[in-house]
């Protein structure tokens, strides 16, 4: 009798517990503890950046809000004579984590879920699949700069429960997404 084969999914692939990434239209808290002319509420802009006093332009966009600490801390470093006081970013609204599903599903459009799904989830976001929906033609539209990639989707072996499925077949939907289910 042979073994089954364990299949590992690398920590990078699973969708909890990833680490959020900024995106554009999110709203940054910064605070600056001691200082509380530099805490404030910020709006990640379209171009991926925001302001801050004494900084300039912070380029935000796909950093952790712990990449962001580091930053704003280097820039600040200059106007204090000892250590920088203790810098904190976090995410108040993550509305620019967006996607969209298209297509044959139950209730398309665009959705700010507010954590990480994958292309199976996002289908339930929708509704689930409308009547005569073609499970097996589904694709996610991916933009990458301006370049638009298409990734396959194996959202009907997932919805018959056959075999295992890993990250590669339901994968995780990335801000900007589309979900196309012919």
């Amino acid at each position: 009798m042979s073994a089954q084969p364990q299949l590992s999914v690398p920590p990078s692939a699973t969708v909890a517990g990833t680490p959020y990434r900024i995106n554009p239209g999110d709203e940054l808290e910064v605070l600056v503890w001691g200082d509380e002319r530099l805490q404030r509420s910020v709006l990640v802009l379209p171009d991926g950046t925001f302001a801050f006093p004494l900084v300039g332009q912070v380029n935000a966009a796909g950093r952790l809000p712990s990449d962001l600490e580091r930053v704003i801390t280097a820039g600040l470093q200059p106007q204090y004579k000892g250590p920088v006081p203790q810098v904190t970013v976090s995410v108040r609204k993550p509305s620019g984590y967006q996607f969209s599903v298209i297509g044959k599903v139950r209730g398309p459009g665009t959705f700010t879920p507010g954590r990480y799904v994958n292309a199976l989830e996002a289908l339930a976001i929708a509704g689930g699949p409308a009547e005569f929906a073609n499970l097996g033609g589904a694709r996610v539209i991916r933009k990458a700069g301006d370049q638009l990639f298409v990734v396959p989707v194996r959202l009907q072996d997932a919805l018959r429960g056959e075999g295992r499925l890993g990250p590669n077949e339901i994968p995780r939907i990335e801000s900007g997404d589309t979900l196309v289910v012919p």
